[in-house]
């Protein structure tokens, strides 16, 4: 049998909810983890995503980037695209962390967040004159539009935990297996954006409990939302699991959470730390939709492939897994980062090649994950 059993992930954290998933305390969990050198293409990477998720990534680069060149093109990215919606909140905070070190073009418009914050006063009491109005109709599906658009709100205000609330809210007018889905992939968002993954697995199961046949898009967003549960949870065969069942579909359709690119690293290093040769080679190897992920991160797909052309690592026999692989601080996003602790992507590299160019290939990789 397997080590790890297929469930309900159980509750991670405090019960309160903390947007990106940290508390108080979170600054004393681990130190504050460095990047090196090395030049990326900020603004590459940040293209593959949309949204809150995007601008929590630039930032989380910006927090622990050791070069201030990306660490600053990361606050510039930010700002740009926090400007395009309506959270003044967030605005304040990369403002601040600018700090006029991007010229006059990037520090505080405090006209403009002033202006977000009056629509936006104006646009709440609107939303909830008319969900008032609903009610005292007994409209059942107005009300259910109206608990969405209040949802809507507030995500987009940066207020996760009303978020949240008015988007729960809905199941209880929900009439269809549409709005049934729909309610549970605004829930399953925001809730990794809170950190809480029991409320993302929980809603996970409830969409694919309904009774009519799931789109495969739907299906593949469904599949990597649990595979983020199964990860924050440490439980990494279950989370390769879902990552190599997520389809093609999947595409750029659910870049508000992950990129394709994501799903490839995550399920390659969960399948190696967790798949013996066996699994890997008809799970992940000969997986034709999970070949397509792959090629889109050479450096996690040249790994797979070197693991498993060694007939033996660190002593083990060839039936047993290929290495030891340490995911406790894989940068996922900077929601699930986080709680994670220190940055540990090391890996136990003892295979019977060990020259230096060898070392010197693995760390290259070590680095690219």
């Amino acid at each position: 049998m397997d080590g790890d059993e297929e469930g309900v992930v159980g509750p991670m954290g405090d019960e309160a909810m903390f947007p990106n998933g940290g508390g108080d305390g979170q600054q004393q969990r681990g130190s504050k983890a460095v990047m090196g050198g090395e030049q990326m293409d900020v603004e590459a990477y940040a293209s593959l995503y949309t949204g809150r998720t995007k601008v929590t990534r630039l930032l989380f680069i910006a927090d622990r980037c050791g070069n201030e060149g990306m660490q600053l093109e990361a606050l510039r990215l930010a700002y740009d695209e926090i400007k395009k919606g309506e959270d003044s909140q967030l605005y304040r905070e990369a403002a601040s962390k600018i700090a006029g070190r991007l010229g006059p073009q990037y520090t505080l418009d405090q006209a403009w967040a002033d202006s977000i914050d009056r629509r936006a006063e104006q646009r709440k009491d609107k939303l909830e004159n008319e969900l008032s109005g609903y009610k005292t109709n007994l409209i059942k599906e107005s009300i259910r539009m109206g608990y969405n658009d209040l949802g809507d709100f507030y995500y987009a205000h940066g207020q996760l935990g009303d978020a949240f609330k008015n988007y729960v809210r809905t199941r209880d007018y929900c009439t269809t297996s549409k709005h049934i889905i729909q309610m549970c992939l605004n829930v399953i968002l925001v809730s990794i954006e809170l950190g809480q993954f029991m409320h993302v697995s929980n809603y996970v199961s409830k969409a694919e409990q309904t009774p009519d046949t799931l789109d495969p898009v739907t299906v593949a967003k469904l599949r990597c939302a649990a595979g983020l549960a199964y990860l924050e949870a440490k439980k990494y065969k279950l989370a390769a699991r879902k990552f190599l069942e997520t389809g093609p579909e999947l595409g750029n359709n659910y870049a508000e959470v992950i990129a394709p690119q994501d799903v490839a690293t995550y399920g390659g290093l969960c399948a190696l730390s967790s798949f013996d040769r066996t699994e890997l080679k008809n799970k992940v190897i000969d997986n034709i939709n999970f070949r397509n992920f792959l090629e889109l991160v050479p450096e996690v797909r040249e790994l797979i492939h070197d693991f498993y052309a060694s007939t033996r690592v660190g002593g083990r026999d060839a039936g047993h897994p290929l290495c030891h692989l340490s995911l406790e601080g894989l940068p996922i996003v900077g929601y699930l980062a986080e709680g994670a602790g220190e940055r540990t992507r090391s890996f136990d590299h003892r295979q019977p090649d060990s020259s230096p160019d060898r070392l010197a290939q693995q760390n290259s990789l070590c680095k690219a994950c």
